[in-house]
């Protein structure tokens, strides 16, 4: 359901998902109901990119990693070339790996709620943010 969703095949009425694609996002999602995070965009578009979740309002971007799907050398190369760009267009990149969800969540949550507080930062000082007049693709 999650592949035919995400590719835009129609679903049976009254089935409802909740937009991810694996796994490790479906545990990274509700890792952020659990931990009252605010409640990202999953799989959302930035320019030519697919993010697995994103904070737009406070410019933060994460990807949910798990080695089943980021091994080898062009997985690794793709990785950096998509952190590169949504660097250059302003967002904080954080990639946190299955493991770490589940077995650390408690670094992970504080290490996400001060990416998200510095994105409030700078949401709330655009005149003086790095990020103003930045423009993203949707």
């Amino acid at each position: 359901m999650r592949q035919a969703e995400f590719l835009g095949l129609r679903l049976e009425p009254g089935i409802e998902t909740d937009g991810t694609r694996s796994d490790p996002e479906r545990d990274f999602l509700r890792f952020c109901r659990r931990n009252g995070l605010p409640a990202p965009e999953v799989n959302g578009r930035v320019g030519p990119w697919t993010v697995d979740f994103l904070w737009r309002d406070k410019w933060v971007a994460v990807e949910a990693d798990s080695y089943a799907y980021h091994r080898g050398s062009v997985a690794f190369e793709d990785d950096r070339a998509r952190d590169l760009d949504l660097r250059r267009r302003g967002f904080d990149v954080r990639r946190f790996s299955h493991g770490q969800v589940r077995e650390k969540p408690e670094l992970v949550a504080a290490d996400l709620r001060d990416a998200l507080a510095r994105g409030e930062l700078f949401a709330d000082s655009a005149s003086n943010s790095p990020r103003r007049g930045i423009e993203f693709e949707r």
